[in-house]
């Protein structure tokens, strides 16, 4: 009996209980979009958080679906403002991809045009977002790796949707269902900042187009209390409107003020957080916002105490995965991509255990390649890992013009008109027409087929072209027999070469080929003498090796690089009867480290001998001025005029300290070493120990988007002389 009278006890508690956390109102959260002013979320959150207070469902809307999705995969506030804290701002904004995803290739076409447009049926074209956002995607899919899984967002720790819009007519999308971080993403894809995303055959772009503020949506739902945040601004005025971002806000304001007052009226608790003078792309002052946020959440606090949970309840952090264990991966029919290049790029297969960071490099590799419109991806759980789910859209636009402008003070100022093909023989190929017009004609084409790990083939075709005066003591070095003591000289080199090449060790490019070069030194300045002093053609093998992992060519922050070739000369027509078969081997080593805050130091240190007696000296090394892209052995030497110092081998050592002390501007110096002349490595001492010439600079650069703009002031101890030169522009 006893028992008995326990057990019935025991059912009456339970159902006392039961019926209690019945009676407990369902809380709703819903988030408006904003841009970057949706940091303020984070800020209410964290009062959320600190009243134990208990959210069963949150609708979010662009920025609002960011921090809603993150909160509602398990993440607490302290841990948003945390991930927020440390993102990239200018990668969150652009389509940004790490440069050592890049091929050699692919890095040198991204780092010489200002400008690249579509050119497909002789019309010039548009990207329909600049960004693909795929650094967005890629940092959401990390974030909410631990709920990959999930297809339905009612199975998350707390449920959610999210609002896009139908770019195609126009309809509000409710997302629910699907990859967490592509709803996500495509509810933020603002219009001509980011690209559209396809979910379901639907075109999708930020759903503060129809509905900023999803309270309806949460109602629908059975919840009986809704918090809102809305950080959306007024209309703004005229003087407000001066860039683009502000135009978008306001575009989307028109539709959704006019519903704001329903909707305020269908929240309970309705928190607008003072962020009026903040704009969308204003992610550098998120500390700022979010603690807005949190003091306006304050407010509130004897409103929100009300729906606290009992036992208060603390939310656990989420663990980030630092590897997964891929099982097996698969992606939608290709019509000009196999299996074996997506893996090549990918650089991993299947049943392999890798780090985040190899995977997250695996798709930059992909994007790198600019062959895919739009590159998404999901996990599907199994037993012992996952399997991996690629959505592939290739890029329709396989034809493009680019353009570039630069002056330096040897090649003078240049335009640089480009034509780009892809696929225009068999796939994974590419073909490239620049042609530089200005001071001195020249043009550059690439054909190039990617085989990734396979040997790849490649053809180049160059002519440079350029005009400078010379000493009467470097025009005898060239063996130019003149006793007038400055030479105007004629620089024309066209060289054609054939090679092939593959990644070995998975970083480093090795190679090598063949080249045809006709190279022809003449000048106007003698009279009634030949003023032909070269007119031949060479034939030459070669090899190569590569490696560059510096974050940027232009103001590395860090990495290193390593260049080297080796050159045998077969063959010349020998125009002044002097050839001998002869080789130069040359190397360059640079190392880039930051020190300290906005400092960083670079040290690079080349070299380079000939081998073998021969008569031919337009080959040899020749160093002096800065700025321009370097031809044949044609080097920069601080401290010496261009074209200044010469001879069959040479040892440089450059050592440079910049500081960034702004946004994208630069100061910085150097000081370079040499020894440069005839056997300089048959002695230690003439080539290690006592550096024979030195120069130093001081200079200032700026980052653009045209390319950095720098000017640098030069002297020497030894000459007394000193230079100012200038460059602007990417090098070309």
């Amino acid at each position: 009996m006893k028992k008995l009278f326990l057990f019935v006890s025991l059912l009456f508690l339970i159902q006392i209980s039961l019926g209690q956390e019945n009676a407990r109102p369902k809380v709703g959260l819903v988030l408006s979009g904003g841009g970057a002013k949706g940091l303020a979320h984070i800020g209410v959150l964290k009062v959320v958080d600190s009243l134990g207070i208990k959210v069963d469902y949150i609708a979010g809307t662009s920025m609002g679906a960011v921090v809603g999705g993150l909160y509602a995969s398990g993440y607490n506030a302290k841990q948003l403002d945390s991930i927020f804290s440390s993102v990239d701002i200018d990668a969150l904004l652009q389509d940004y991809t790490p440069r050592d995803s890049k091929s050699f290739y692919e890095k040198r076409n991204d780092e010489i045009y200002a400008l690249s447009l579509p050119f497909n049926k002789f019309k010039l074209g548009l990207p329909s977002g600049l960004s693909k956002g795929l650094y967005n995607f890629n940092l959401l899919s990390t974030l909410t790796q631990h709920v990959s899984h999930v297809r339905d967002f009612s199975e998350l720790p707390i449920p959610f949707l999210c609002i896009g819009t139908d770019a195609e007519t126009g309809e509000k999308v409710v997302l629910d269902n699907g990859v967490l971080a592509k709803c996500i993403i495509a509810s933020g894809a603002l219009p001509t900042l980011y690209s559209p995303v396809e979910i379901n055959g639907r075109l999708l772009i930020d759903g503060g187009v129809v509905d900023n503020y999803p309270v309806e949506e949460l109602r629908a739902r059975g919840v009986d209390i809704i918090i809102g945040v809305d950080v959306q601004d007024g209309l703004k005025s005229s003087e407000e409107l001066k860039e683009v971002t502000a135009v978008l806000s306001q575009i989307n304001n028109f539709s959704m003020i006019e519903k704001m007052e329903g909707k305020q009226k269908a929240t309970d608790i309705y928190i607008k957080p003072e962020i009026k003078g903040f704009s969308v792309v204003d992610f550098e002052k998120g500390k700022e916002i979010i603690e807005i946020g949190k003091q306006k959440a304050k407010e509130f606090s004897n409103e929100l105490i009300k729906y606290s949970y009992p036992e208060k309840i603390q939310r656990d952090k989420v663990v980030i995965q630092d590897s997964i264990y891929i099982k097996e991966v698969s992606f939608n029919k290709l019509e000009n991509y196999t299996r074996a290049y997506i893996l090549g790029k990918l650089k991993f297969k299947r049943n392999i255990k890798i780090s985040k960071a190899q995977f997250l490099k695996g798709i930059s590799n992909l994007n790198a390649t600019q062959n895919f419109s739009a590159i998404n991806y999901s996990f599907e759980q199994v037993d012992d890992g996952e399997n991996l789910v690629l959505e592939l859209k290739e890029n329709p636009n396989n034809t493009f013009l680019k353009f570039g402008l630069h002056y330096d003070d040897l090649f003078k100022s240049g335009i640089l008109l480009n034509y780009t093909k892809k696929k225009l023989l068999v796939k994974n190929d590419v073909v490239s027409l620049d042609v530089i017009l200005g001071d001195n004609i020249r043009y550059n084409f690439d054909y190039y087929l990617d085989n990734g790990f396979y040997w790849s083939l490649g053809f180049n075709s160059k002519l440079t072209t350029f005009n400078k005066n010379i000493s009467a003591g470097i025009a005898r070095d060239l063996n130019i027999n003149s006793s007038i003591n400055t030479l105007n000289i004629d620089f024309l080199d066209l060289s054609n070469q054939a090679y092939l090449q593959t990644i070995f060790a998975q970083k480093f490019s090795i190679g090598g080929g063949l080249e045809f070069k006709f190279l022809r030194l003449k000048s106007e300045t003698l009279q009634n003498t030949n003023s032909i002093f070269e007119s031949s053609n060479y034939l030459s093998f070669f090899g190569f090796l590569k490696y560059d992992s510096f974050d940027k060519k232009y103001f590395p922050k860090s990495g290193w690089s390593f260049n080297s070739e080796m050159r045998y000369f077969a063959y010349s027509s020998d125009y002044n009867n002097n050839f001998e078969r002869f080789s130069i081997a040359k190397a360059d080593f640079s190392f880039v480290q930051p020190v300290v805050k906005n400092t960083t130091f670079k040290l690079q240190s080349e070299g380079g001998f000939s081998i073998g007696e021969r008569g031919v000296s337009y080959f040899d090394f020749i160093l002096g001025g800065y700025g321009f892209q370097q031809v044949n052995n044609i080097k920069p030497f601080f401290g010496y005029n261009f074209l200044s110092l010469t001879g069959e081998s040479y040892l440089k050592l450059s050592l440079t300290a910049d500081y960034q002390f702004y946004k994208k501007h630069h100061f910085n110096i150097i000081a370079n070493f040499a020894n440069i002349g005839n056997n300089i490595f048959d002695t230690l001492d003439t080539w290690f120990i006592n550096p024979k010439y030195s120069g130093y600079a001081i200079g200032y650069g700026m980052e653009t988007v045209i390319g950095p703009v720098e000017i640098k002031h030069s002297w020497s101890p030894e000459t007394k002389n000193h230079y100012t030169w200038f460059s602007v522009g990417f090098w070309f």
